[in-house]
């Protein structure tokens, strides 16, 4: 299993963010909004300024590329429990067999 954030910021931008909090998984950039828009969480004019920026989402997706899992908000401030990501991969891991 691999951890992966997108965000619409510059690299240097995230590379600061994930300094100041300590993340370790790999943190994309996505300036050009490549992946946010494939994964439809465009936010038009969302930002500041009116700039488009991308509404919260997660996605768990299997090795085959698959979307297994989609946790989609409005508000930037929810996101799903590390407890609940736990219980949904070891129920995923069950039903394909084994490994999620």
């Amino acid at each position: 299993m691999q951890v992966v954030a997108i965000s619409v910021d510059p690299p240097d931008v995230t590379r600061e963010h994930c300094r100041k909090q300590g993340y370790t998984y790999t943190f994309l950039s996505d300036e050009k909004l490549d992946a946010i828009r494939r994964y439809d969480l465009l936010h038009h004019d969302g930002g500041p300024d009116g700039s488009d920026i991308a509404r919260p989402g997660e996605f768990l997706i299997d090795s085959a590329g698959t979307i297994r899992w989609v946790n989609l908000t409005e508000d930037i401030r929810v996101r799903a429990r590390p407890e609940q990501v736990v219980k949904l991969l070891d129920k995923l891991g069950r039903t394909a067999g084994g490994g999620a």
